[in-house]
């Protein structure tokens, strides 16, 4: 596995297009990373956390925009991600009916716009990304089995696993160890806070009742 920098992006940008699976640091966690269109490059993803298939990947994009040309968010949905995003909330959205849903993040697909260096990525590679974080997936997960907070603990990780990542971008450490804030945007009803995480459901009802402000990001 090559330890790669951070000024380094664009030799990830090359294993992803080559169908290979990169570890990349969040300020929560390392998640590992995979072309959202290349089924044997997200079933590598779900083999490497032992996860069920029938458990999706969450899908990353580079911007609102690009949401908007797949989904079909509700006014809701579209206050989120203008306050919100690039950040940690991930949105649940319907896809478009003219839209090719993709199998791994399945439907309703869970969406993110990250920023810090997977944002960056993200914006390299020029098409989505499927991600989950770096760890074995529960119900297979053990007492040990932490999410990778560090390069050395993917590095363990894929030396336990043979998950066969390519290569980790070393950001340091990731402080948050956190979930994702997880908002369900159904088509024609109110948006349903699922599940806080690193985002305040504070800060969610603020997006939705006061918008306009400025995200501070």
């Amino acid at each position: 596995m090559d330890v790669l920098t951070p000024d380094q992006l664009p030799a990830a940008v090359r294993l992803l297009a080559a169908g290979k699976v990169v570890a990349v640091p969040t300020p929560r966690w390392y998640m590992l990373c995979a072309r959202a269109a290349d089924p044997a490059a997200t079933d590598a993803v779900f083999r490497a956390k032992q996860r069920p298939t029938d458990k999706p990947l969450l899908l990353l994009l580079d911007s609102p925009a690009t949401a908007e040309t797949l989904f079909g968010p509700s006014v809701d949905a579209r206050l989120l991600a203008g306050a919100l995003w690039p950040g940690d909330l991930a949105l649940r959205l319907p896809w478009k009916p003219d839209a090719r849903a993709v199998a791994a993040v399945g439907s309703p697909a869970l969406v993110g716009c990250p920023d810090g260096i997977l944002g960056r990525l993200v914006a390299l590679v020029g098409e989505p990304l499927a991600a989950a974080v770096c760890s074995i997936s529960t119900p297979a997960a053990g007492e040990k089995d932490q999410p990778a907070l560090t390069a050395a603990q993917v590095a363990a990780f894929e030396r336990t696993t043979k998950a066969g990542i390519a290569a980790v971008v070393d950001g340091g450490i990731c402080p948050q160890g956190r979930h994702m804030t997880i908002v369900d945007c159904p088509a024609g009803a109110p948006a349903r806070l699922e599940r806080e995480g690193t985002v305040h459901a504070r800060a969610v009802e603020a997006a939705l009742t006061e918008p306009g402000g400025p995200h501070v990001g």
